[in-house]
């Protein structure tokens, strides 16, 4: 054995092997992979035989249109917007349904309590308090869920969404992220805590972190009120009649789409910085077309993400309901509590373009998004407890007439909407999946944080040139 060979130590292996990978480019790894599936390719050709009209012949033909470098990203784009359509559609009525049926509850259980001699601040806190929390998260998550899960387990029992993430593993590659990012960020759509559970078909510790941290970006069902009300107010009316739909549905699918942006750029960033790290290779063999299992997709779509993620929503809505009720009716003075702590709020969330009333709306709807414009409104109008009002024209009067929301408020809302801290069940969600206090700090802190700072700079823009 030389000299040499005897002065080999681990560590100087180890140097020369980073040393050695730095210079094999980014493309290494694809080219490996590359290789290895034309031989086997080549193999397979002079082993097999294939006859003509298989079904394999068939799957090769779909998979040459939603594969297509020209024609897959459309394709995928119109079918999930196919899929949000028919889940918004088709949501409305069984969330008035549920709505008006949980509502009867309540008005039934206050008048029980008013018959058997309860006292009104216990009747209102059970009541108006808590069952009203948890009657509005329901009624709003319930029915979208119920919709949105299924339609996607279908896609997925299909062998589609491989599909989805072989055409998006380009973008997430670049952003330092995994292919299969795609897949937890559309699941995001219905539901952000689904979102970080679904995180675990990526197999590296670090991406997974990366998808987790920011599938708050992504807009779940609870933002879209909030997002469809800002739309429907200050962009539709600033169009006729026969467009203002089309352009309040514009407007929300822009804001779905800056949300993507986000999530790239902030891949981007987490990979460069505190989750620095080579992007693992992505080898991907795409399943055969197979016909949806009904009782499959049932379970995984019921059990598995609605029951499972509605449960979550419920154990923190209704502590959020106790705290509504007694900001909106224990009075220190001539104010409120809630009033008094939204005059605390009011000079930050002018800073912001905002006012303190929406950020202790945002404060108060940590549980559930879905509890924004209902608190908002319950403390505008000074009620004691969560409203809704029967029309558009009336809420464009409260908000525009008697608080002067502007065009900058609405902007900034649905930034701030879509970039501020994800709620508690998907919190509560990121804490089992890593078991880190201190990502999920992170997860919840960096994009309160980042919605703060564009709400700012947006804000301070507009006032400048204004």
């Amino acid at each position: 054995m030389s000299d040499r060979a005897l002065t080999l130590t681990p560590e100087l292996v180890l140097a020369r092997a980073e040393a050695l990978q730095r210079s094999l480019g980014d493309r290494f790894r694809d080219d490996v992979v590359e290789g290895l599936y034309r031989e086997s390719e080549a193999i397979v050709r002079r082993a097999v035989a294939v006859r003509a009209g298989a079904k394999s012949d068939l799957d090769r033909t779909i998979d040459r249109l939603v594969t297509s470098p020209v024609l897959g990203l459309p394709i995928m784009v119109l079918l999930l917007a196919l899929v949000f359509w028919i889940t918004v559609v088709a949501a409305n009525a069984p969330s008035e349904l549920l709505a008006a049926a949980l509502f009867g509850m309540e008005a039934k259980g206050s008048e029980l309590f008013a018959a058997l001699g309860a006292p009104w601040w216990l009747t209102g806190f059970i009541w108006n308090g808590v069952f009203r929390c948890l009657a509005w998260v329901v009624s709003v998550m319930l029915p979208p869920m119920a919709i949105f899960f299924p339609l996607f387990t279908l896609l997925e029992d299909l062998g589609y969404l491989p599909r989805v993430a072989f055409n998006l593993d380009w973008l997430f590659k670049r952003a330092g992220a995994h292919g299969k990012q795609a897949l937890t960020m559309t699941m995001g759509f219905g539901c952000n805590a689904a979102g970080v559970i679904a995180t675990r078909v990526i197999d590296s510790p670090r991406e997974r972190i990366i998808a987790i941290l920011t599938n708050t970006f992504v807009p779940c069902n609870g933002r879209y009120p909030t997002l469809i009300m800002l739309a429907t107010i200050f962009v539709a009316a600033a169009f006729p009649p026969a467009f203002a739909s089309l352009a309040a549905a514009g407007a929300v699918v822009a804001v779905i789409l800056l949300g993507v942006v986000f999530t790239l750029l902030v891949s981007w960033g987490l990979s460069r910085t505190v989750l620095k790290g080579e992007a693992s290779a992505f080898t991907l063999e795409l399943p055969p077309y197979r016909r949806p299992s009904v009782l499959r997709i049932l379970y995984t779509s019921v059990i598995d993400r609605t029951i499972f993620v509605l449960w979550r929503a419920v154990m923190v809505a209704a502590p959020a309901g106790a705290v509504i009720w007694i900001l909106g009716n224990v009075w220190v003075g001539e104010r409120t509590v809630a009033h008094h702590i939204a005059a605390l709020l009011d000079p930050l969330g002018r800073g912001v373009g905002l006012d303190g009333v929406i950020l202790l709306a945002y404060v108060i709807a940590i549980p559930a998004n879905e509890i924004v414009v209902p608190t908002i409104l319950m403390v505008y109008a000074g009620a004691g407890m969560m409203f809704e009002l029967e029309s558009f024209e009336a809420l464009r009067s409260l908000l525009v007439v008697e608080h002067e929301w502007t065009l900058l408020t609405a902007v900034n809302l649905m930034l701030f909407s879509l970039l501020h801290n994800p709620c508690a069940t998907t919190i509560l969600t990121t804490w089992k999946e890593t078991r880190s206090a201190r990502w999920t700090a992170v997860g919840a802190l960096m994009p309160l944080g980042l919605a703060f700072l564009v709400t700012f700079v947006v804000a301070s823009v507009v006032r400048l040139v204004g």
